[in-house]
């Protein structure tokens, strides 16, 4: 029995995101938050993973590949993942080399049995002695504090690097949930394409990330001021970038207004995932949402004015949850110190039998 509790002491959480890997250690808290992304080298060695690995991006030399073992919220690289998660796990139980934790892993809800068999079989491979995948919106519901599992509906709309998860939950289960592939990486995407068509300037991920972070925006909203009189917002960036036709380097000045019309299609994408999944909520839940209105979890729901936007086109209170950037992670960390209590909410896959996990 001793070694049972020792051993769970170290069980963790993991925020499996296509953007960020979140670790969370029982008793520890959050130990880890580093890109997911990995470098390989010719022979397919793994040379640097996270943080120190996205500072490659668009800089290695020949020999060196700097990648993101998931796309779209699965895995996309079995092998990159796989040693992408052997080496957080490390790093997230220092000391404890022989040590095989649990492990709770989120997961899109619209992913196929074959990628939550990928996800499952990477964490394994890794060092998990036991595997348990949670589907995000729910692990997002649980870390924005809403009540899943009492008979009323609440609804989440968690916006990932690769997909946005919106669900109705009720009673410790997803009523209706869609997922789209629509996320903040679709954002990026978007920039990145606008600014080489608009201004024939090609530019990186980590230069369209900074532009989406200072100027987009979902929909349009006063520029205030501050106590300075200055106005309390860049409405303007310069982006250093390379000429699409020339091929020299060049620096380009882009507006807010042509950031918001870049954005405006994946935002619209994620509006109607909204729309649609509304539409599917029984009309006995659909009260609850009216007063009780939806939560924005993830990155994207800090893309300012997206709360308005949804506010004025669903007719229903939006809220951005506190800390939605750890949401899921927060709610993941829930269900390893809770696991007796809310184990109801996950689906297991331990190493004896070898069977396709179902949520």
């Amino acid at each position: 029995m001793a070694s049972s509790t020792s051993s769970a002491t170290y069980d963790i959480g993991i925020d499996l995101g296509t953007a960020n890997t979140l670790v969370y250690a029982r008793g520890k808290g959050v130990v880890l938050n580093e890109p997911s992304v990995v470098a390989v080298n010719a022979s397919g060695e793994v040379v640097a993973v996270g943080l120190e690995a996205k500072r490659t991006i668009g800089r290695t030399p020949s020999g060196i590949t700097a990648m993101r073992p998931l796309k779209e919220g699965v895995i996309a690289d079995f092998d990159a993942a796989e040693q992408m998660l052997r080496a957080l796990m490390k790093k997230a139980l220092p000391g404890r080399r022989f040590s095989r934790p649990r492990v709770v892993i989120c997961v899109p809800s619209g992913i196929t049995g074959v990628e939550r068999r990928a996800v499952v079989d990477s964490a394994r491979a890794a060092g998990a002695r036991e595997v348990h995948l949670i589907e995000e919106p729910m692990a997002a519901a649980i870390g924005a504090g809403l009540p899943v599992d009492e008979p009323v509906g609440c609804m989440v709309v968690d916006i990932g690097g690769g997909t946005t998860e919106v669900a109705v939950v009720s009673m410790g289960g997803l009523v209706t949930a869609r997922s789209v592939r629509v996320a903040g990486d679709a954002l990026d995407a978007a920039v990145t394409s606008y600014v080489k068509k608009k201004h024939a300037l090609d530019i990186g991920e980590r230069t369209a990330e900074d532009i989406k972070i200072a100027l987009g925006s979902a929909i349009w909203t006063p520029v205030g001021v501050d106590e300075d009189g200055e106005p309390d917002r860049r409405t303007t960036y310069v982006v250093r970038g390379r000429d699409h036709v020339a091929g020299l380097p060049r620096l380009q000045e882009i507006t807010e207004e042509e950031i918001r019309e870049a954005l405006a299609e994946p935002v619209e994408a994620i509006v109607r995932a909204v729309h649609h999944t509304l539409d599917d909520c029984p009309p006995e839940l659909s009260g609850d949402i009216i007063e009780r209105g939806i939560a924005l979890t993830g990155g994207g729901a800090l893309l300012r004015g997206l709360d308005l936007r949804l506010r004025q086109e669903m007719g229903v209170p939006v809220r951005i949850a506190d800390d939605p950037l750890d949401c899921v992670v927060n709610g993941t960390a829930k269900c390893v110190d809770e696991f007796a209590t809310l184990h109801g909410l996950l689906t297991g896959a331990k190493e004896q039998p070898r069977r396709t996990v179902r949520l």
